[in-house]
């Protein structure tokens, strides 16, 4: 699914600036750097769209090779991430399959 505007930006959310990394341990360089590196999958969220805002989960590996999965919207030609955090292990075991 190829959804990514080009170029890639990124809008955060100033009131869950650091969310992720409190919650999850995950930065917000961390979770950007998924979005850049390859192979990533990308899946419409039909759950938890709605018909004004479509929502989109990525997996994907950080530089580190760290394994992630990231709810994100785009907005205004924006990356806007909602959540981040660690692969479950059965979304870990469809990716290296997909990979």
């Amino acid at each position: 699914m190829d959804v990514l505007p080009d170029p890639i930006i990124f809008e955060w959310d100033k009131g869950n600036h650091d969310k992720n990394f409190k919650k999850h341990n995950i930065s917000n360089q961390e979770a950007e750097e998924v979005f850049i590196n390859d192979p990533k999958f990308i899946l419409s969220d039909r759950k938890h769209s709605s018909e004004k805002e479509a929502r989109y989960m990525l997996w994907g590996r950080t530089n580190h090779k760290k394994a992630i999965t990231i709810i994100f919207t785009i907005r205004n030609e924006k990356i806007r991430i909602i959540s981040c955090r660690d692969m479950h292990k059965k979304e870990r075991r469809e990716y290296e399959s997909k990979s």
